[in-house]
Formats: C-alpha cells, sequence, structure tokens
C-alpha cells in the first residue's frame, strides 16, 4: 500500500543494468521526487502551438525549489541514488548538455506534454502544483548559500525511472500508459528549453467567435420534459465531449463536441445554460431549452484554460462571462448569452514575494452574490482579484495578497467567504468578499486539493469547510465563521484546522458532502496505488473518529480489470442527496464507467457502461452547482 509519512511502503521494480532488475522498497519518497496531479494520458488533440524557439527573456528565477523533505528518509539500492539526485545540490557547475531530439520527436513531446504534465508543472515549466522542470535553475537561500538543480542534473535515465514509476506525493505513473519510447522521449524533452506559444489577443478571440444560433432564435420556453436540475453534464475527457445525463432516469440524454477535456462546467443563474471549458481553450454554450441540447455559440480563450464562471450579482444575471487562461496568463470578459469578447486583462507581474513571474496563470473563478464581483486566483502570484464586473469599460480590481500557487476552492456555508488552496505553499487562504479583505491564511497539510471542499456541521467543533490533499494522507476541517447565533460559541476555532480525517494514502483530488447526507465522501486517484485509486471513502459525519468504509469503486462495476489503473474519481451528488456518483476513469481504449451508489445504504443502484462513456471524470450536477451544494 503506497505511503505518506511512514504509514506504509510500495515496490516498483527498476530496470537496470547494475540491479538485475532487483525489487527495491520504496519509502519516505514524496518530497524527494517530482509532486503532480497528473491525469491518465491517453489524449489524441491539444492546442494548435507548436512554437519552436526556445524560451527567450523571461526571468530565470525558479519559482519552487525541489524539498529535501523528511530527514529520515530511507532509500534503498539504485532508487536511493535516483531520489536523491533530485535534490537541489550546492552549485557546481556541472551539468550535462542537452540531449538532441528530431523536429517531429520535439513535436510529438510537446503535444504530450501539454495534454499531461503543463497543467501542474506549467507552460514554461517553473512549476506550481508540479515540480520547477527546468533544465537548470539557481536559488539563493536566506543564508546566502547558492543552491542549484534542474532536469540536465537529473539525466534522462532517471528522468525515465520517475516518469514511470510516478511519486508518492500525487504524480501517477506512467508505466502502464506511456510506452517506453514515449517515456523516453519525455525524458529527453524536458531537459530542453522551453517551447513558448504564441500570444492570445483580443483581435484573436474575436477571430474563433461563432454564434451559431442567435439569442432570438433561440426557444422562449423549455421544450423538452427533462428534470433539467437534476441533470449531470459529466466530462468526456480524452473524447473531448461532454454528456448530459439525466438524473432522474439515469440516462444519457446528449453526448456533445466541447473543447478537449473539458475542465469544469458551469450553469447559467437560470439553469438554462451549461458552460464548458476544455483545456485547449474553447468555450462552449450549451442551451438546454431545446427539445436536445444543442451547442449554441463558442469562442477560444487561449491555449491552454481551466476556468470559466457567469456574473450572478442581482441585476447582472448571466450578463457577463469570464474566463481565465493558463496560456497565455490572461482573462477574458465575454457576453455571457454569445460569448462575444469584450475585454482580456493580462495577469503578468510581480508575486507576493516581489519577484516578477512571466506566466501567472488563472485557475479557479467564481461569482460573488454579495457583490457584482467575480474571485479570480493567480496561481503563481499568490493575488486573488476581486474583479468589478458592474461597469466594464472602466475596469475596477482589488488586488489581495495571499500565498503562491493558488488553485481550486470554494465557498463556505454562508456564501460569505471564499477558501482557496494554495497548494505547494500547503495552505488555505480565505477571502471575505463582503469586505473585500483576506480573512485568514490556514495552514494545512501537503499540497491541499479540494475541489470546491465540503460544507457541513462538525458535532464538536461547527460550520466547517474540508479539504483533501495530493501529498498527504489527510483530510483538513477547517472552521468557519456563522453569523448564527446558534454557532457564537464556535468562533474561537474560526479559520482552524480543527480535526484531521485520516486517509489510507494521499492523491486525493475531490471531497464531498450535502446537507441531507451523514456521510462525507472522499477519493484518492492520484494515489499510485491500484486498491486506493480505485476506491472512495465514506466518513460517517456523526462519528468522524471512526475510519472511513472503503468503497472499490472498480470491483463493485463489475468490469474486468485492465493493466491501466481505473480511477475513481469526484463523488458528485443528484438533487435529493440520496445518491452519490462517481466516475471510474481508464484507459481511452477500455471501458469507463459511472457507478451510482445509494448515499444510505452504500450499495451500487446503477452502473452506467455505454460507450460514449469514455474517460468519464468532473461531473456536475445543476441544482447543486447552480447553488454552490457540496
Amino acid at each position: 500500500m503506497a505511503g505518506i509519512h511512514g504509514h506504509s511502503s510500495r515496490r516498483k521494480r527498476v530496470a537496470d543494468s547494475s540491479s538485475g532488475g532487483e525489487w527495491l522498497k520504496l519509502t519516505h519518497i514524496k518530497d524527494a521526487l517530482f509532486v503532480g496531479e497528473q491525469s491518465p494520458p491517453w489524449l489524441t488533440t491539444g492546442p494548435a502551438w507548436f512554437s519552436t524557439g526556445p524560451l527567450s527573456g523571461a526571468s530565470r528565477e525558479p519559482i519552487q525549489v525541489i524539498n529535501q523533505g523528511d530527514k529520515s528518509m530511507k532509500l534503498k539500492g539504485l532508487m536511493s541514488a535516483m531520489a536523491l539526485a533530485t535534490l537541489p545540490l550546492a552549485t557546481s557547475g556541472a551539468f550535462a548538455a542537452a540531449p538532441e531530439m528530431t523536429a517531429d520527436e520535439r513535436a510529438q513531446a510537446k503535444q504530450i506534454y501539454f495534454e499531461r504534465c503543463a497543467g501542474c508543472h506549467g507552460v514554461l515549466r517553473k512549476g506550481a502544483t508540479g515540480k520547477n522542470l527546468e533544465p537548470h535553475w539557481t536559488k539563493t537561500l536566506d543564508d546566502g548559500t547558492k543552491m542549484e538543480g534542474g532536469t540536465l542534473q537529473l539525466g534522462t535515465d532517471r528522468l525515465e525511472r520517475i516518469i514511470a514509476y510516478g511519486t508518492e506525493g500525487g504524480m501517477v505513473n506512467y508505466d502502464d500508459i506511456l510506452t517506453k519510447e514515449e517515456i523516453n522521449l519525455m525524458a529527453r524533452y524536458i531537459q530542453l528549453e522551453p517551447d513558448v506559444p504564441p500570444e492570445f489577443s483580443l483581435k484573436d478571440m474575436k477571430d474563433s467567435w461563432k454564434l451559431i444560433v442567435p439569442v432570438d432564435q433561440r426557444p422562449k420556453k423549455q421544450l423538452n420534459k427533462v428534470n433539467l436540475q437534476n441533470v449531470f453534464a459529466v466530462t468526456l475527457r480524452d473524447a473531448g465531449k461532454l454528456a448530459l445525463i439525466d438524473g432522474d432516469t439515469h440516462k444519457i440524454w446528449k453526448v456533445l463536441d466541447t473543447g478537449y477535456a473539458v475542465h469544469i462546467s458551469r450553469l447559467s443563474a437560470s439553469g438554462r445554460y451549461v458552460y464548458t471549458v476544455g483545456r485547449d481553450g474553447l468555450t462552449t454554450i450549451i442551451d438546454m431549452w431545446f427539445e436536445e441540447p444543442t451547442t449554441v455559440a463558442s469562442v477560444r480563450l487561449g491555449s491552454d484554460a481551466r476556468s470559466v464562471d457567469v456574473s450572478k450579482f442581482k441585476g447582472f444575471e448571466d450578463k457577463y462571462l469570464i474566463g481565465g487562461t493558463y496560456w497565455p496568463p490572461q482573462y477574458s470578459i465575454m457576453d455571457g448569452e454569445t460569448l462575444e469578447p469584450i475585454k482580456i486583462v493580462s495577469t503578468r507581474g510581480q508575486t507576493v514575494d516581489g519577484d516578477y513571474h512571466p506566466e501567472p496563470r488563472v485557475a479557479s473563478i467564481v461569482a460573488s452574490t454579495i457583490k457584482p464581483e467575480w474571485v479570480v486566483n493567480v496561481k503563481e502570484t499568490g493575488q486573488i482579484l476581486l474583479v468589478d464586473y458592474s461597469d466594464i469599460k472602466n475596469l475596477k480590481s482589488t488586488a489581495i495578497e495571499s500565498a503562491k500557487f493558488l488553485h481550486d476552492g470554494g465557498w463556505d456555508a454562508s456564501g460569505r467567504y471564499f477558501l482557496v488552496a494554495a497548494n505547494a505553499s500547503n495552505k488555505v487562504a480565505a477571502v471575505d468578499t463582503k469586505t473585500g479583505k483576506l480573512a485568514a491564511l490556514v495552514d494545512t497539510a501537503k499540497i491541499p486539493h479540494p475541489g470546491r471542499g465540503a460544507n457541513f456541521v462538525h458535532p464538536q467543533f461547527g460550520p466547517v469547510w474540508s479539504t483533501g490533499h495530493l501529498g498527504d494522507a489527510v483530510v483538513s476541517l477547517i472552521s468557519t465563521p456563522s453569523e448564527e447565533a446558534k454557532y457564537a460559541k464556535y468562533k474561537e476555532h474560526n479559520w482552524k484546522v480543527v480535526q484531521e480525517l485520516k486517509m489510507p494514502g494521499a492523491g486525493n483530488l475531490f471531497v464531498k458532502t450535502h446537507p441531507k447526507s451523514k456521510n462525507f465522501w472522499a477519493d484518492a486517484p492520484m494515489n499510485p496505488e491500484r486498491e486506493i485509486a480505485e476506491s472512495v471513502y465514506v466518513f460517517d459525519m456523526n462519528d468522524l473518529n471512526k475510519e472511513p468504509k472503503q468503497l472499490n469503486v472498480a470491483k463493485d462495476s463489475g468490469l474486468p480489470e485492465t493493466t491501466a489503473i481505473r480511477r475513481a474519481v469526484q463523488p458528485e451528488y443528484n438533487i435529493a442527496g440520496d445518491e452519490v456518483w462517481i466516475s471510474l476513469w481508464g484507459g481511452k481504449t477500455d471501458q469507463s464507467a459511472i457507478v451510482i451508489y445509494d448515499d444510505k445504504t452504500l450499495k451500487v443502484k446503477r452502473v452506467i457502461t455505454d460507450p460514449a462513456i469514455v474517460t468519464p471524470t468532473g461531473k456536475f450536477n445543476v441544482f447543486n452547482t447552480m447553488h454552490d451544494v457540496y
């Protein structure tokens, strides 16, 4: 079983001439290797930015240094040397030359890097959730010591092993996903200077904009009899599609083309429109009032994107849509019903430490209902922007300093505070959207990854918001304020981690509960161990000291075991709060599934294994997404 902080360990076969293929035991490797949140890569599409030149003119200051981690690390044989080689060393100047690659190899590697690696390590490879992957970096410590490291220092052989076997900190193993040739290709590619994709201007956006069905040609009322509030929008990651599934009948209503690997789906304030954004930057509007759901508009935000949301403040409902991109680092404002581009704002600038960063990516974006504002989280700078859309031509934003490497997050139960993980800083930042100020910066376990988090009333500490962790085997429960008099007695606990729920291993991506449930669900799809990654864990909120119940989703699906791990990911409740839907995320050529559990009995109610269900990941129930029920 995979171990974090010495709970257990795992064995991997290391193919090396000096070891004779010896079986090696690996413990406490999480800090010595690369940490990431990569997705299983069976991808065939991607962006059209195949530039050829190396990075020039950008800062070479590293954003993150590889951590030496636990001094009690015990590594055996050749694997010990491989792991220790990833640690920063005192400056020596001894670096090998970059390996050679043909133009075709480099083009193939760029595609693979975008699809599998850029989300965690960055387009320019400066790191965030994942480690810095520049060929060579240097850093001066507070005591004046100069440190250096980089992929050139590791060399091709060691990089191949890291890619093949993954890490205990959240990066999956690729030895059963990529071919040996592809692993070698990537090991060589990341020793070269990063490729830089082109910028993307307002003119580029307008050129990409397609108004497929004008507003005046759309239905004036709902033309179907589907219960729209219980529809699930399901990302079919590698197919570049979105499945809309009727939550009442468990039948697929419609599968639509979208951008590649849709990261999130968001709902209009009316519940009529589904907004999607693919990792390739393509954004679409799907109108569910037609007899069959219909894509009515699309636009491209850039070459790499993650987030969109509509305007939700009274009087501005669905008037505007904002989209954030990883590349170029900027956010865009569009018409909420047509996606016509209106404005682009760059996020390049100084970090909270005062250093210039050329690639501050826009991570999660949410819309406030308290003010006409979006909360825009800028990953590398550590700034949370409150963007006021009440006057687009004279746009105002408030920059709140928090901690670097902001990622995802969600609202507390009151809807006043937004909590976001600064995951590589091991913190959660809380913003008071009423005052427009930082409410707290909470220290957590390693690499928090909440998704949107989960809210419930703790029997001992009152209202809490929760996050799992990619890099640690716990779920952190953070006390949140409440204006309700009955919760006043818990005020002393506010903005503190009041309890850590023990998980069997690291690698969590999503947690979830529901106001009508006594259960708290957590996944662990990024854990390197099959049994853990293929299961979900259910805690009893009436007794959180009990061990969680393990549900092996892969076995419960009834599907045969495959070479690639089928990862159980993202619990999502239906509108009634009595069903939990789990994606079983397999290889592109393997049958995937959505497994639906009865929340009370924890028994399987239905397994959706339609051939159209290809690599399902995120699922967004319309009602729960509209009303931030999680």
